[in-house]
């Protein structure tokens, strides 16, 4: 696997912590020196490690706040 960048712009809030200390976030992220993008996942406590999530653009985020 490629190694990849990533940047915490900033974290915008915590949507849920499991008994484990992983917590699902939402986060700007910059991926590769990218425009950052709005990013929720999991996240082992102290960001060391990650799980898989869903990066979306600015306007993917509007339509989700939009349906919801």
């Amino acid at each position: 696997m490629a190694d990849f960048k990533y940047e915490i712009i900033e974290e915008i809030g915590v949507i849920s912590e499991s008994p484990k200390g992983w917590r699902k976030e939402l986060n700007l992220i910059s991926w590769n020196n990218g425009t950052p993008k709005y990013d929720i996942r999991d996240w082992a406590p102290g960001h060391e490690k990650m799980g898989k999530g869903i990066t979306l653009s600015e306007e993917e985020i509007r339509k989700l706040k939009e349906l919801l």
